[in-house]
């Protein structure tokens, strides 16, 4: 059995999975095997393992910064937002159908086994397990069947660190609060404190760590400032979706109210002088360079946001080359139905950019590809023949692309494009060096303008920030206390 460590947080957006995969870095890079763990995620971001299993993508990052293979084993439980009350509930990797947030609470116990089996196995394979709460550890009208927090915890009789996000302000009420609101049993188990997101000279923060320490009785781990690395975010919390700079080449992406996989973008973020803004208003759109429609949880009901908000018709309008990955390639179609209610039900008409229609069933198509653009006309001709790998993740059925876009799996149809519209199923289309790279110097050309900077291979480019975050964390952590606590000395 393996040693492990708990990070919790004060709430949501705290920071956890950031230090988690911080700490995996480290770990990794001091000689230990380590996984990241999270036994319920609750994220529109999602990711399909090699085995055709759907995990959240905080723990396929954590496993990355790990190096390790990310299994289902790191996210027993997925829950993706359908609605505001209700989520598709997603066990071991597969969907089980949708609940209400009540129905789950109710049945919550039955998960119990699932998340200690899980466990057990992931703590079999590797020297430490570093362990991700949710939210905060006392949401004291939950707390009876907690399965992510201090049940956790208990399950797997791990230690915890706390932290609190003190730019939020009230770092003293979050972190004293959280403590003085524990159980004494749970209060005991939490070793460390760590401050999270400081801005400034945090000499100037030495009475708070000691206010900290003299009225939690708890050591401070350290003081971790703003992050300067490139690391995907875990869900619609992140900061990045409310950016609103436009560069020499401007993306914008249009912010779906159920938007998912927003991390399919982040490979863009290498490029000096290329921006990627999320849009919500039609009024914010304005004539990009390149409008890209994202995936979906509700691709029905987002459909009649666009109506509704008068996007669809800025879209339109804009005159700018468009490119849709999953929900967003449905939106782009004629018509869209969900006759069985996957996803909410009711049929529309959807932009009527592609001749494309889709039926929405309770079959979900979760793999892994490798992919070849055919050859296509209009601005997206630019990626004529170049290849990429990703992953599928959709209830719906696209028919009627008489000019696939790509062909997958050396036979398989994919997409469709017209003029300087095209479509996808494929996340992660992007990451592919030649077909970024292809597709920003057209961008550039297209504004009459030549990209001459350096493109990196993105999982090189991942690696560099993964380490760039490790050695960042350590400067601010005490690592040997986070080591004294791992090995259960404090």
């Amino acid at each position: 059995m393996s040693k492990s460590i708990m990070i919790q947080g004060t709430m949501s957006n705290a920071g956890k999975s950031l230090i988690t995969a911080a700490l995996c870095r480290i770990f990794k890079q001091d000689g230990y095997s380590c996984a990241p763990f999270k036994s319920q995620n609750m994220a529109l971001n999602s990711f399909v393992t090699r085995e055709g299993l759907e995990m959240g993508r905080a723990q396929v990052v954590q496993a990355q910064a790990a190096g390790t293979e990310p299994s289902v084993l790191m996210n027993p439980i997925l829950l993706k937002p359908t609605s505001d009350s209700g989520s598709q509930v997603i066990i071991n990797g597969e969907a089980i159908g949708n609940m209400s947030a009540s129905e789950y609470y109710r049945r919550k116990r039955e998960f119990v086994p699932i998340v200690e089996n899980a466990y057990k196995r992931l703590s079999e394979s590797v020297d430490i397990v570093v362990i991700e709460g949710a939210g905060s550890p006392v949401e004291l009208n939950l707390s009876e069947n907690d399965i992510v927090n201090m049940g956790m915890a208990r399950i797997a009789d791990a230690p915890v660190v706390l932290v609190g996000d003190i730019d939020r302000g009230g770092i003293f009420a979050q972190l004293l609060g959280t403590l003085s609101l524990l159980e004494p049993i749970d209060r005991e188990r939490v070793k460390a404190l760590i401050v999270n997101k400081f801005r400034g000279d945090k000499t100037l923060f030495k009475s708070g760590t000691e206010i900290l320490e003299s009225r939690g009785g708890i050591r401070v781990a350290g003081v971790v400032p703003f992050l300067d690395c490139d690391i995907e975010d875990e869900d619609s919390l992140s900061e990045k979706l409310n950016k609103r700079r436009t560069g020499l080449v401007d993306i914008a992406v249009i912010r779906l109210p159920r938007i998912s996989n927003f991390t399919d973008f982040d490979v863009f973020s290498q490029f000096s002088g290329v921006s990627v803004r999320y849009v919500s208003t039609a009024d914010e759109l304005k004539s990009p360079d390149l409008i890209i429609l994202p995936g979906t949880k509700s691709t029905v009901s987002d459909m009649k946001f666009l109506r509704e908000s008068g996007l669809e018709a800025a879209i339109i309008k804009a005159n700018s080359p468009i490119f849709g990955i999953c929900g967003g390639y449905q939106l782009l179609g004629q018509q869209i139905s969900d006759p069985e209610f996957s996803e909410g039900g009711g049929s529309i008409r959807a932009m009527g950019l592609l001749d494309t229609t889709t039926v929405f069933s309770s079959n979900k198509r979760l793999r892994q590809v490798h992919g070849k653009f055919n050859a296509i006309s209009g601005f997206f001709g630019c990626l004529s023949g170049a290849e990429f790998d990703g992953y599928e993740i959709h209830l719906g059925r696209t028919e009627g692309n008489s000019h696939p876009l790509a062909v997958l799996n050396g036979n398989e149809p994919d997409g469709a494009f017209n003029k300087n519209v095209c479509g996808t199923y494929v996340h992660g289309i992007f990451d592919s060096k030649d077909v970024c790279e292809r597709l920003v110097k057209a961008l550039y050309k297209r504004s009459g303008l030549e990209y001459s900077g350096e493109v990196v291979e993105h999982e090189a480019y991942k690696q560099q920030q993964f380490d760039k975050l490790a050695e960042q964390v350590r400067e601010c952590l005490d690592m040997e206390l986070i080591y004294s606590i791992v090995n259960r000395e404090v």
